[in-house]
């Protein structure tokens, strides 16, 4: 461990819903990019108050699906048309209707997983280590605190600025996280 921690961020502790909804609007209005809100559950209407967009998870599992989906089709044609032909009853040696079941499978089997690594992806995992974490009243989280934490790594990032937004937001707990 190095002698001088680098700082990680601000953590601002709100005590109820409304007050970290409303310090989210704040900090989204006055220009940040790297911030975000822990909370113990979901809070109806948080997400446009960070102003964030859709998640692009579902493109992962499209694409997944879609790649499932094609696995499937050329696996079927060819075990059926080029690997093993086997002419039974006059029957064609491919038919979409009979590879459409293993298809279907693959579709949502390959689209899961597409899910789960695009999940893993966007969100930079599996990260063993994270500063929040050696925080120790960051542990409420879970429970029934409500925190906004700033990263020192935004553009707009000034300690004595940003201390004063999350103060005007309604926070009264407000502490330096060190890296």
């Amino acid at each position: 461990m190095s002698a001088n921690p680098k700082p990680y961020g601000l953590l601002a502790e709100f005590d109820n819903t409304a007050d970290v909804l409303h310090a989210a609007e704040k900090v989204r209005t006055a220009g940040f990019r790297n911030w975000d809100v822990y909370m113990p559950f979901p809070i109806h209407g948080m997400d446009k108050a960070m102003g964030l967009k859709n998640s692009k998870v579902g493109w992962f599992s499209f694409v997944g699906g879609a790649i499932g989906y094609t696995t499937g089709m050329l696996m079927i044609w060819w075990m059926n048309a080029v690997d093993y032909k086997l002419m039974i009853g006059g029957k064609p040696m491919f038919s979409p209707n009979a590879a459409f079941p293993p298809s279907y499978e693959l579709t949502i089997l390959f689209g899961s997983f597409g899910a789960i690594l695009g999940m893993l992806f966007l969100n930079r995992l599996p990260r063993l280590n994270h500063p929040l974490l050696k925080h120790k009243r960051f542990g409420l989280a879970s429970h029934d605190k409500f925190y906004v934490v700033i990263e020192t790594a935004d553009p707009k990032y000034s300690e004595s600025e940003t201390r004063k937004l999350l103060e005007a937001a309604g926070s009264k707990r407000i502490e330096m996280v060190e890296d």
